[in-house]
């Protein structure tokens, strides 16, 4: 499974998940936002589709990719005018990482990676990923509850009923 990440270089590369997942082999990382591969699901806080299994297959034949950047820097770029149709996003979950333990919403792009993949049905690849973070498997253990209840939803609608009935919704 192709996994890329577009770094906008503008975070401290000693603290950034993606870059220790591209030491360990596990990401590609491309500096040039039109080297995401065409068709790939692409993590993004400003989709208006949220990520379920119904995107399995895309993901095994095309890839996944996460955008480590600043989004208000996004919003303003050409990128935000490309076809958004393989854009998703994830549902609420709690961060482990020790920037943001705690915090909902506010991932880094290695949970990020792995809620995705988790989601979609690669339970074992999402806790590999993890693995290489000391933190790492606490993210999957903070959240399994959701996950799991994720991963069983059919799609994107069920998602946002999972997550709403979790937050106190309906």
């Amino acid at each position: 499974m192709k996994i890329v990440i577009y770094d906008s270089k503008e975070c401290d590369p000693k603290r950034c998940t993606a870059h220790k997942l591209e030491k360990q082999n596990k990401v590609s990382i491309v500096h040039n936002i039109h080297k995401i591969p065409y068709n790939a699901i692409v993590l993004d806080a400003e989709a208006k589709k949220a990520v379920s299994r119904e995107d399995k297959s895309n993901i095994t034949k095309y890839g996944l990719s996460a955008l480590d950047c600043s989004w208000n820097k996004l919003k303003k770029s050409s990128f935000n005018s490309k076809s958004k149709k393989n854009h998703r996003l994830l549902p609420f979950l709690v961060a482990a990482n020790p920037v943001n333990y705690g915090k909902p919403c506010t991932l880094s792009t290695a949970e990020a990676l792995s809620a995705t993949l988790y989601i979609v049905g690669f339970k074992e690849q999402a806790r590999e990923l993890m693995n290489g973070f000391k933190w790492g498997p606490h993210f999957i253990t903070l959240n399994e509850e959701l996950l799991d209840a994720y991963s069983e939803a059919k799609n994107s609608t069920e998602i946002v009923e999972v997550q709403t009935e979790f937050i106190g919704g309906k």
